[in-house]
Protein backbone atom coordinates (compact mmCIF):
# COMPACT_ATOMS: atom_id res chain seq x y z
CA UNK A 1 0.00 0.00 0.00
CA UNK A 2 1.40 3.38 -0.94
CA UNK A 3 1.28 6.39 1.33
CA UNK A 4 -1.06 9.27 0.55
CA UNK A 5 0.79 12.49 -0.36
CA UNK A 6 -2.23 14.79 -0.72
CA UNK A 7 -1.65 16.56 2.61
CA UNK A 8 1.98 17.20 1.72
CA UNK A 9 1.07 18.53 -1.72
CA UNK A 10 -1.67 20.75 -0.27
CA UNK A 11 0.65 22.13 2.43
CA UNK A 12 3.34 22.71 -0.22
CA UNK A 13 0.83 24.52 -2.44
CA UNK A 14 -0.53 26.81 0.28
CA UNK A 15 2.91 27.57 1.71
CA UNK A 16 4.23 28.37 -1.77
CA UNK A 17 1.32 30.73 -2.45
CA UNK A 18 1.91 32.43 0.92
CA UNK A 19 5.59 32.99 0.20
CA UNK A 20 4.83 34.15 -3.35
CA UNK A 21 2.37 36.71 -2.03
CA UNK A 22 4.87 37.94 0.56
CA UNK A 23 7.27 38.57 -2.27
CA UNK A 24 4.82 41.05 -3.76
CA UNK A 25 2.69 38.97 -6.10
CA UNK A 26 -1.09 39.11 -5.89
CA UNK A 27 -1.98 35.73 -7.38
CA UNK A 28 -0.22 32.50 -8.33
CA UNK A 29 -1.09 30.31 -11.29
CA UNK A 30 -1.55 26.58 -11.05
CA UNK A 31 1.27 26.21 -13.57
CA UNK A 32 3.69 28.09 -11.31
CA UNK A 33 2.68 26.03 -8.29
CA UNK A 34 2.87 22.78 -10.27
CA UNK A 35 6.47 23.58 -11.23
CA UNK A 36 7.43 23.81 -7.57
CA UNK A 37 5.51 20.66 -6.63
CA UNK A 38 6.77 18.88 -9.78
CA UNK A 39 3.36 17.68 -10.85
CA UNK A 40 0.75 18.40 -13.49
CA UNK A 41 -1.15 21.72 -13.16
CA UNK A 42 -4.41 19.73 -13.36
CA UNK A 43 -3.51 18.00 -10.07
CA UNK A 44 -2.93 21.40 -8.48
CA UNK A 45 -6.18 22.86 -9.87
CA UNK A 46 -8.22 19.95 -8.48
CA UNK A 47 -6.58 20.31 -5.10
CA UNK A 48 -7.05 24.09 -5.10
CA UNK A 49 -10.75 23.54 -5.84
CA UNK A 50 -11.05 21.53 -2.64
CA UNK A 51 -9.08 24.13 -0.71
CA UNK A 52 -11.35 26.87 -2.07
CA UNK A 53 -14.45 25.00 -0.87
CA UNK A 54 -12.88 24.93 2.59
CA UNK A 55 -12.23 28.69 2.49
CA UNK A 56 -8.44 28.46 2.44
CA UNK A 57 -7.90 29.98 -1.02
CA UNK A 58 -9.73 32.26 -3.42
CA UNK A 59 -9.38 32.48 -7.17
CA UNK A 60 -9.48 35.30 -9.66
CA UNK A 61 -10.71 34.80 -13.22
CA UNK A 62 -9.94 36.73 -16.38
CA UNK A 63 -6.92 38.96 -16.84
CA UNK A 64 -4.51 38.36 -13.98
CA UNK A 65 -6.19 35.06 -13.12
CA UNK A 66 -4.76 32.93 -10.36
CA UNK A 67 -4.99 31.82 -6.76
CA UNK A 68 -4.48 33.64 -3.47
CA UNK A 69 -4.74 32.71 0.19
CA UNK A 70 -8.02 33.54 1.94
CA UNK A 71 -6.28 33.67 5.32
CA UNK A 72 -2.79 34.31 6.63
CA UNK A 73 -0.44 31.35 6.89
CA UNK A 74 -0.38 31.83 10.67
CA UNK A 75 -4.12 31.15 10.86
CA UNK A 76 -4.10 27.94 8.77
CA UNK A 77 -3.16 24.75 10.58
CA UNK A 78 -2.23 21.45 9.02
CA UNK A 79 -5.50 20.19 10.52
CA UNK A 80 -7.40 22.79 8.47
CA UNK A 81 -5.64 21.55 5.35
CA UNK A 82 -6.21 17.89 6.24
CA UNK A 83 -9.92 18.46 6.83
CA UNK A 84 -10.20 20.29 3.51
CA UNK A 85 -8.75 17.50 1.40
CA UNK A 86 -9.32 14.22 3.23
CA UNK A 87 -12.80 12.82 3.54
CA UNK A 88 -13.45 10.02 5.95
CA UNK A 89 -11.33 8.30 8.55
CA UNK A 90 -7.67 7.35 8.21
CA UNK A 91 -8.47 3.64 8.61
CA UNK A 92 -11.56 1.65 7.74
CA UNK A 93 -13.06 -1.63 8.87
CA UNK A 94 -13.83 -4.56 6.56
CA UNK A 95 -15.81 -3.82 3.41
CA UNK A 96 -17.96 -6.87 4.05
CA UNK A 97 -18.99 -7.84 7.59
CA UNK A 98 -16.84 -10.63 9.02
CA UNK A 99 -18.37 -13.89 10.20
CA UNK A 100 -20.32 -13.04 13.40
CA UNK A 101 -20.10 -16.68 14.43
CA UNK A 102 -16.33 -16.44 14.67
CA UNK A 103 -15.00 -15.07 17.96
CA UNK A 104 -12.53 -12.79 16.14
CA UNK A 105 -15.04 -11.87 13.43
CA UNK A 106 -17.57 -10.92 16.10
CA UNK A 107 -15.24 -8.74 18.20
CA UNK A 108 -12.79 -7.23 15.72
CA UNK A 109 -15.00 -4.30 14.69
CA UNK A 110 -15.53 -2.69 18.10
CA UNK A 111 -11.91 -3.27 19.15
CA UNK A 112 -10.40 -1.80 15.99
CA UNK A 113 -12.89 1.09 16.00
CA UNK A 114 -11.68 2.12 19.47
CA UNK A 115 -8.04 1.95 18.37
CA UNK A 116 -8.73 3.88 15.17
CA UNK A 117 -10.66 6.54 17.07
CA UNK A 118 -7.63 7.09 19.32
CA UNK A 119 -5.28 7.24 16.31
CA UNK A 120 -7.53 9.75 14.57
CA UNK A 121 -7.71 11.94 17.69
CA UNK A 122 -3.92 11.87 18.07
CA UNK A 123 -3.42 12.70 14.39
CA UNK A 124 -5.82 15.64 14.56
CA UNK A 125 -4.21 16.89 17.75
CA UNK A 126 -0.74 16.85 16.21
CA UNK A 127 -1.85 18.51 12.97
CA UNK A 128 -3.62 21.26 14.94
CA UNK A 129 -0.32 22.22 16.59
CA UNK A 130 1.39 23.28 13.35
CA UNK A 131 0.45 26.28 11.23
CA UNK A 132 1.56 26.90 7.68
CA UNK A 133 3.54 29.83 9.07
CA UNK A 134 5.50 27.25 11.10
CA UNK A 135 5.99 25.18 7.94
CA UNK A 136 7.27 28.19 5.97
CA UNK A 137 9.60 29.24 8.79
CA UNK A 138 11.12 25.76 8.93
CA UNK A 139 11.32 25.46 5.13
CA UNK A 140 13.24 28.73 4.95
CA UNK A 141 15.66 27.45 7.63
CA UNK A 142 16.41 24.39 5.51
CA UNK A 143 16.81 26.46 2.35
Amino acid sequence: MSANSRLTIAAHTLTWIGLYQRRGHEVATSEQIATSVNTNPVVIRRLLGELRKAGLVDSRRGAGAGWMLSRDLASITLLDVYQAIESGPVFALHRAAPDPGCVVGHGIGPVMTAVYDDVEAALRGELAKTTLEDVLRDVLKVA
